[in-house]
């Protein structure tokens, strides 16, 4: 049964498919990785005609010939040829006499290395002997030819179409190289040598930008070595990936192997991708809309690639010089003042995993082998002097050497923004009574300030619903009561909120820490704590407010109160914050 299926779903691919999978396995096949062939009804042609191919890669076939496997390879290699060798030039394409002369020289070229099987009106005998394209073009000039060779060659029109200017590939140097490695291929197999492991230009092209990190560029060679590169098209297509994409949680860069792009321009893509993932653009992604991040880390990406010359950036990469020596989190921040027009332009190859950690085969965590892959390779790049490095690059990656600060640190420091510690003085408003032993000696005693310049107190809004960890909640309020007690923070307003608003009063910071009972466990709704504080004659219109959440809440409207979040480490609010964010872990 398994091998009738087999069968069939062989028998349900087109011969011309069939046909351009086996040149990927011959000679020609570092052109047929950089080019693309169709065969659709949306390319109409004349029923004479066979194929034609453009000067920017493109084979079009017609669907109306029937041809078996060999014909269509003869055809396909046929057009890949016009590339390898050469045949676009475009002043000379104007006399159909050049098509004519190269199809010749190309027949002459098919016959003698045996490649495919040509149909049968293009097995006649060439008119007369053929070397080169020039030699050809010069006969057909001055000799009487027949017009039927035209026809015979071609199938009734020219079959090369200029289709635009600005064409970077170098097509003739793609064939040379792939002349090169079959050769290779040959003379190994001649020899007895096992072929099971590829020669480098036997390779996919970006196989080779990546053999190219691990051994010409430092910087990024301990960085891709960490990578595994899944090049399969049936997942590729289910991620919807039209050209690369990283999972730097996993350890993965997806490549669409259908994606004909030449060896500097994939060094670009795969030196992008490895950006993404060593820089942990996943995890810095934090409450942003992940869309619109991975746009702003793919116009600071691509303005460090370009500022090193790696590879040949794509037309189609985002770039623009007003972001230039800009940081991620400052791009997005303008970006967000035209959210619609740059989601548009989210290129999708940031691919965000739980937040969890992964390890590798070796049992090292994927983040610390990142971080000391960068910084190892920064050590060998300056030292070989291989090239300029951005200042902003170089910044990141010494930033990343820094252990993250701890939540409870930027806790205190926030406590530090907003609260003013009391300062004690001594007045002779009030004597010191411990100086028993010299009472006739008046002492000053120690005060606080009467009026200090900040009120010292503040409101928690706290998430009760089901969703959040009460080992979380414990920590968090905690931290809270140790802060606000070494601060002098006297009272503190405790508003618990799930599906009703449950209000505590003021309380000490010592009491918060272990005396309060927390109700409720429904659902979350915040707004109305919020709405009951703002309502409140009694509570300053100026005091700050901490809320703690685990993020599965409505958008919260604060009315410009001073604010900051505690949420647990992984999740991410449904809104752009718009005060500070303190992950619990």
């Amino acid at each position: 049964m398994g091998q009738k299926e087999e069968k069939t779903q062989q028998d349900s691919i087109p011969t011309w498919r069939k046909a351009v999978e086996k040149i990927e396995d011959g000679p020609l096949f570092r052109l047929a990785y950089c080019t693309r062939v169709y065969c659709s009804e949306r390319y109409p042609m004349a029923k004479a005609d066979w194929a034609y191919v453009t000067n920017d890669g493109d084979i079009y076939l017609n669907p109306h010939r029937k041809a078996s496997v060999g014909e269509w390879e003869y055809i396909i290699s046929h057009c890949l040829l016009h590339l390898g060798f050469g045949h676009f030039q475009k002043e000379r394409m104007k006399d159909t006499r050049w098509n004519m002369a190269c199809d010749l020289v190309i027949a002459r070229f098919l016959k003698d290395s045996h490649i495919g099987t040509p149909p049968p009106e293009f097995q006649q005998e060439l008119p007369f002997p053929v070397k080169e394209e020039e030699q050809a073009f010069q006969q057909l000039q001055t000799a009487s030819v027949s017009g039927s060779i035209f026809s015979t060659m071609t199938g009734g029109r020219p079959d090369m179409v200029w289709n635009r200017d600005d064409i970077k590939t170098d097509y003739t140097e793609i064939f040379a190289q792939s002349l090169q490695a079959s050769m290779q291929k040959t003379l190994m197999e001649s020899r007895g040598i096992s072929t099971g492991h590829q020669h480098y230009w036997m390779q996919p092209v970006y196989l080779q930008a990546r053999d190219w990190f691990l051994s010409s560029f430092p910087l990024l060679g301990a960085v891709a070595s960490a990578f595994h590169i899944v090049d399969s098209g049936d997942v590729v297509s289910r991620l919807n990936i039209p050209v690369a994409a990283v999972s730097p949680q996993l350890g993965e860069i997806y490549i669409n192997p259908r994606c004909r792009l030449n060896l500097e321009e994939w060094k670009f893509v795969l030196a992008h991708e490895f950006l993404h993932a060593a820089l942990r653009h996943d995890l810095r992604c934090e409450d942003r809309i992940p869309e619109l991040w991975n746009v702003a880390c793919d116009y600071v990406v691509n303005d460090w690639l370009c500022e090193m010359k790696v590879g040949c950036m794509l037309e189609s990469a985002l770039f623009d010089n007003q972001f230039h020596g800009m940081s991620a989190e400052a791009v997005y921040d303008q970006l967000c003042e035209n959210i619609r027009q740059y989601l548009k332009e989210n290129p999708g190859d940031l691919l965000y995993g739980d937040g969890s950690e992964v390890v590798d085969l070796n049992g090292n965590k994927l983040d610390s082998v990142y971080r000391s892959a960068l910084q190892q390779g920064l050590v060998y790049h300056t030292q070989q002097n291989r090239g300029y490095l951005p200042a902003g690059l170089i910044e990141e990656i010494h930033a990343l050497s820094r252990p993250p600060i701890s939540w409870d640190v930027e806790l205190g420091k926030w406590f530090d923004e907003n609260f003013t510690v009391m300062e004690k003085h001594r007045s002779y408003a009030r004597l010191s009574r411990r100086q028993s032993s010299t009472p006739d000696i008046p002492r000053p005693a120690w005060r606080l300030e009467e009026h200090p310049e900040k009120q010292q107190t503040f409101a928690v809004l706290l998430d009760t619903s089901g969703s959040m960890s009460r080992g979380l909640l414990a920590a968090a309020l905690g931290s809270i009561a140790s802060y606000s007690e070494a601060r002098d923070v006297q009272a503190i307003r405790v508003i618990f909120c799930d599906a009703a608003v449950y209000d505590q009063g003021m309380m000490n910071p010592e009491e918060i820490a272990g005396a309060v009972q927390v109700k409720g466990r429904g659902g979350t709704r915040l707004q109305p704590g919020i709405d009951l504080l703002e309502n409140d004659i009694c509570f300053p219109k100026d005091a700050p407010l901490l809320i703690i959440t685990d993020g599965a809440c409505d958008r919260l409207n604060l009315r410009g109160r001073n604010h900051a979040y505690l949420i647990p480490w992984g999740n991410r609010l449904p809104f752009p914050p718009k005060g500070p964010v303190f992950r619990l872990k």
